[in-house]
């Protein structure tokens, strides 16, 4: 009773806050609010086992993706909101207002990877699904994983569109999530 009642009242502030972008399919909102519901969906799997066996190897392995999801989020959003500018005129009615940024932001965290924030929630969603790792979990994650990658790459296609040429030699220097690597 209680999952379902999180559920509704949580999904209800998503639909809110991701109105506009579910009006514009393609967009990157649209895809992000899917990654949303499903990360909602894994947490309320797993939330009554979130403390059992807390040092277990998959205990372990959820903590660390929690931990790195986190050291990424709070940094991210600073150097978002402080070097972004965000610009309320921008004419875009599908974006949050700290992401109509006026300036690409390449320092700190964003220096390695251009969506450190879908980063986090990657690491977020496979964290969660560590908790109690089963195939329905797995088949969650996967499709919130599958969402984020179409959310970047819709993001990917409106910052082209905005930036222009630095966004693209921005994309040529970076990796999309993990440093280094992907």
């Amino acid at each position: 009773m209680l999952d379902g009642i999180i559920f509704v009242v949580i999904t209800a502030a998503a639909i809110y806050v991701s109105r506009a972008s579910l009006r514009a399919p393609g967009s990157h909102g649209f895809y992000r609010f899917f990654v949303w519901e499903c990360l909602l969906i894994l947490f309320l799997l797993n939330m009554r086992v979130w403390w059992d066996a807390p040092f277990s190897a998959h205990q372990s392995i959820s903590w660390l993706l929690l931990l790195v999801s986190l050291l990424l989020v709070f940094p991210s959003l600073y150097q978002l909101r402080r070097q972004g500018k965000a610009d309320p005129d921008r004419a875009d009615p599908a974006l949050l207002t700290m992401e109509k940024t006026s300036v690409l932001v390449t320092t700190g965290v964003y220096r390695y990877i251009r969506h450190p924030l879908y980063s986090s929630l990657l690491f977020l969603g496979w964290g969660i699904f560590f908790k109690a790792p089963a195939w329905g979990g797995a088949v969650l994650a996967a499709v919130a994983t599958l969402c984020l990658l179409l959310t970047a790459r819709a993001e990917e296609r409106e910052n082209l569109h905005y930036f222009g040429p630095a966004y693209r030699a921005y994309m040529a220097r970076t990796k999309m999530f993990v440093p280094f690597l992907f």
